[in-house]
């Protein structure tokens, strides 16, 4: 089942030893089985925007966590769960298919797992970006 909860824009993240790939460029990181980590989630006009502890088992997100108490109440007051980190590269290549002004991935360099993804679809409108910050990642 293919999640789009689109989020992209100026969100603010230490970049401090990160590589950031821009339109075009493919990540090579493969995606695990099993994974956890917290999105901050925080631009654009979404359903879920805040951060949120997120567990992947076998390819499917099977438990999301809002950190906060108004974290909680997001995600309490939607029925969407957060994505994948291979469904925010999916929405990410969807992005460029379709000519979004930016649609950029920021990586880890040792390991190259996802760290921020950014996207405005058109950089004039209001509200139609979607920014993610990936923290706290472990695979396994």
């Amino acid at each position: 089942m293919r999640i789009t909860v689109g989020l992209v824009a100026a969100m603010t993240l230490a970049a401090c030893g990160e590589t950031s790939r821009t339109v075009g460029a493919d990540p090579a990181w493969e995606e695990p089985s099993h994974y956890s980590y917290v999105l901050r989630s925080s631009c654009g006009e979404r359903p879920l925007l805040g951060r949120f502890r997120i567990t992947v088992e076998n390819g499917q997100v099977t438990k999301a966590e809002g950190v906060s108490d108004a974290d909680k109440r997001s995600l309490e007051s939607t029925e969407l769960r957060p994505p994948t980190l291979g469904q925010f590269l999916d929405e990410l290549a969807e992005a460029r298919r379709n000519g979004a002004d930016q649609a950029e991935l920021t990586t880890d360099p040792t390991d190259g797992h996802p760290t921020k993804f950014t996207i405005d679809p058109i950089e004039r409108a209001l509200d139609d970006e979607a920014c993610y910050a990936i923290t706290e990642y472990r695979a396994g």
